[in-house]
């Protein structure tokens, strides 16, 4: 009995070390280096974040560069993810219909520019594929056949509605963050599902700008009135508001944008530097039309932006007010550019003879939203109050997921998605968005 009791402790830590292996691998990821400018949204819309509704027409559109410039066999599949992206417990064949490895046969190689690339396109689903439950989904893109040949994955949603949810964004009461933070309130009707416990079966995430870094998760219901859920509770649901993203137009290599300091014009290509920038955390808010993060592929020649569009060197460059500030932390790059990542070659560097903190990197034509996100080496927490500052008034779009799992069932299933704009109930702010 007592070395049963002993060895419980080490089944637990494997078990727990396990699901931890499982959720580190299902997040988004290039594992190669030739591979840029991924863009995966809904048909026709690159802002669109790749959401698509069960059993229907709608369409997802992958776009990738590989910059060796020949031709690679890619090939794509997909596997169902629980709520916090763990790998659903069940085999491939439960949730798709068709083949579970789709060769990319859609591919053209670069013109009229400097650097030479191959573009991959696909369509999600094809004929060949389809899912046929909801719930979160991991594109993984890989060579030769080969799954363990991982070129990238992408996270994508395919959502049954089963329940309807309406939500708003409102100043928080708590002092503390009255004025750089705004709280999301919300509620979801389940009467068609008739969950018989709530607290196992109902599961909640909220994703600000379409983020999964700072999502918030495991949010209990506040009241249950008949099968209506309410969320709203003051310590809950609450995000730092931020500023409107920094931008910079790279839509021209030849003609430099006001976001441009200078150009070196080279035989290869192209190296931009970004005006040098300072904080933001102590300027007064200014409303002005961001994309929330994203970037959007295009060039003012009117090119096709996915193979006639080319690459530059783009330096960044940011000035502390006062350099002990980011004393043991890191400064990085952030945002759709670096795929929300804290990776390494994202961080910029402290510059001694100019006194910037300096990254250099590689993007196509187009118009990038980013900001500086910093990273405590001590405590592992991430923010961007020193760099940008929180406004509660900036501009943010929410997304709220419900999933349900059915008694006995294996994997969370999607059946809700609740966009919510935090410009919507303020009538003086709302025509900014039209």
């Amino acid at each position: 009995m007592n070395r049963a009791f002993n060895r419980f402790p080490l089944i637990l830590v494997t078990v727990l070390t396990l699901i931890a292996k499982s959720y580190a691998q299902n997040t988004e990821q290039v594992r190669m280096s030739s591979i840029h400018s991924i863009k995966f949204h809904v048909y026709g819309d690159q802002l669109a974040y790749p959401i698509m509704k069960l059993n229907s027409s709608d369409r997802l559109e992958l776009h990738f560069d590989d910059l060796d410039a020949d031709v690679k066999y890619y090939s794509y599949t997909y596997i169902l993810c629980n709520a916090d992206w763990s790998t659903a417990p069940v085999s491939q064949f439960d949730y798709m219909k068709g083949f579970t490895n789709v060769r990319i046969g859609t591919y053209r190689n670069s013109s009229v520019v400097l650097t030479r690339y191959t573009h991959y396109t696909a369509e999600i689903p094809d004929r060949n594929t389809a899912p046929t439950r909801s719930g979160n989904y991991l594109l993984k893109v890989f060579l030769n056949g080969d799954t363990s040949k991982l070129a990238f994955t992408r996270r994508f949603l395919v959502v049954d509605p089963k329940a309807n949810a309406s939500a708003s964004v409102v100043q928080p009461f708590n002092a503390s963050f009255l004025k750089s933070h705004q709280k999301l309130q919300f509620n979801v009707n389940v009467q068609a599902l008739r969950p018989t416990n709530i607290f196992q079966q109902i599961k909640v995430v909220i994703l600000q700008n379409n983020r999964w870094d700072n999502a918030i998760t495991n949010i209990q219901p506040t009241f249950n009135r008949q099968n209506i859920l309410e969320y709203n509770t003051e310590n809950e649901g609450l995000f730092p508001a931020q500023k409107e993203w920094r931008w910079v137009n790279l839509t021209s290599m030849r003609m430099l944008t006001d976001r441009i300091e200078k150009a070196d014009f080279l035989s290869n290509g192209q190296h931009l530097y970004v005006k040098p920038e300072g904080e933001r955390k102590l300027l007064q808010y200014t409303y002005y039309r961001d994309f929330n993060g994203m970037y959007q592929l295009s060039n003012i020649e009117r090119n096709n932006p996915y193979w006639q569009a080319d690459y530059a060197k783009v330096t960044f460059r940011f000035k502390p007010a006062q350099l002990n500030t980011y004393n043991q932390k890191k400064i990085y790059l952030f945002g759709e550019l670096t795929g929300y990542e804290l990776a390494p070659k994202y961080q910029l560097v402290y510059n001694d003879s100019t006194g910037f903190f300096e990254t250099t990197q590689f993007f196509k034509q187009g118009f990038y939203d980013y900001m500086y996100l910093v990273k405590d080496d001590r405590t592992g927490f991430t923010e961007s109050a020193d760099t940008e500052g929180n406004w509660w008034e900036a501009e943010n779009n929410y997304t709220i997921l419900i999933y349900y799992r059915p008694l006995g069932g294996r994997t969370d299933e999607l059946i809700s998605i609740n966009r919510v704009n935090s410009l919507a109930n303020r009538p003086s702010m709302e025509r900014k968005l039209l």
